[in-house]
């Protein structure tokens, strides 16, 4: 296991504290993206891909933390200021590619007990039903966030049904079991980088490829040391080979345990992770350092 202390870093950590880890085309900063963000240039990334924390899903225990905001509009306006400023540091032909899920009201119950397949989904608050929901309504996150960051300045290119065929069983007996997330594709100019080639589908045997759809029917994967689902792999290769031809930076701003650093290595893409929790940061590097860079075979469904 890789350590902090063993983690190759670059003489910029004397000057950047923050700076965990830097090998591999890899850096990984310890810090609150909302502040570190300011420090880098304009026109730095390509391509952004982040699942940001989803609102009152999950304690990860630091403060003013983004997804612990008591009323569901300081959520949005948090992830709008920081995805703002994630659009300053883009190149005028970058994009972004958000993974959001959805949430539904928690009826007036203020906490959540261990779940006995997810411990990490214990809670010791649960937000109020927000202003003009009813309990249990389907909160409708992801559009109201698309929404927002399309007032904002940013061009909604498509909306993707992430479809899980492996999704958690749920214990709901009047509506049917959720099996999805979105992926947003924003875009900061009217033209912009997309390359559709790499990502394209196998089409009737004879025929040429065809260009992806709009759903993408990929498994769910966990981690070992972590007590929740990670982005799957092959949903950040999507995003980033359409997204960032080789050798261009992309950012991820919730960098968690560093699915979007494995892959932009496999790929040839540079990679900057920025995450709260030095404990994430730590795994991000074991996998870093484990993973042995290859091509995902697509497509994915």
């Amino acid at each position: 296991m890789v350590s902090a202390v063993q983690a190759p870093v670059t003489a910029n950590a004397f000057r950047d504290p923050e700076l965990y880890y830097s090998d591999h085309g890899v850096e990984i900063y310890v810090a609150d993206s909302r502040k570190k963000l300011s420090e880098f240039p304009p026109n730095h990334f390509q391509t952004c891909v982040s699942s940001p924390p989803y609102w009152g899903l999950r304690d990860y225990d630091y403060e003013n933390q983004i997804g612990a905001e008591e009323q569901v509009e300081d959520y949005i306006s948090d992830l709008v200021a920081l995805f703002r400023n994630v659009r300053d540091k883009l190149r005028e032909d970058g994009t972004f590619w958000l993974n959001i899920g959805d949430a539904y009201t928690s009826g007036g119950r203020t906490w959540r007990a261990p779940d006995k397949k997810n411990a990490g989904r214990a809670m010791s608050y649960r937000p109020d039903t927000p202003k003009g929901l009813k309990p249990k309504d389907l909160i409708g996150l992801p559009w109201r966030i698309a929404f927002a960051l399309q007032a904002d300045g940013w061009f909604l290119r498509s909306d993707i049904i992430w479809n899980k065929p492996n999704c958690q069983p749920e214990s709901v007996k009047d509506r049917p079991t959720r099996a999805h997330e979105y992926v947003f594709l924003f875009s900061k100019s009217l033209r912009y980088f997309y390359d559709p080639e790499p990502i394209q589908e196998d089409s009737i045997i004879g025929h040429a490829p065809k260009n992806r759809r709009s759903v993408w029917n990929i498994n769910t994967e966990g981690f070992k040391g972590a007590h929740f689902a990670v982005f799957p792999p092959k949903l950040v290769e999507l995003c980033i080979l359409a997204g960032a031809p080789k050798g261009a930076t992309v950012l991820d701003p919730f960098f968690g345990t560093g699915t979007v650093g494995v892959v932009s290595r496999a790929l040839m893409r540079k990679c900057v992770g920025i995450e709260m929790k030095p404990e994430y940061a730590e795994m991000a590097v074991q996998r870093i350092e484990e993973s042995i860079p290859k091509a995902y075979s697509l497509p994915l469904s």
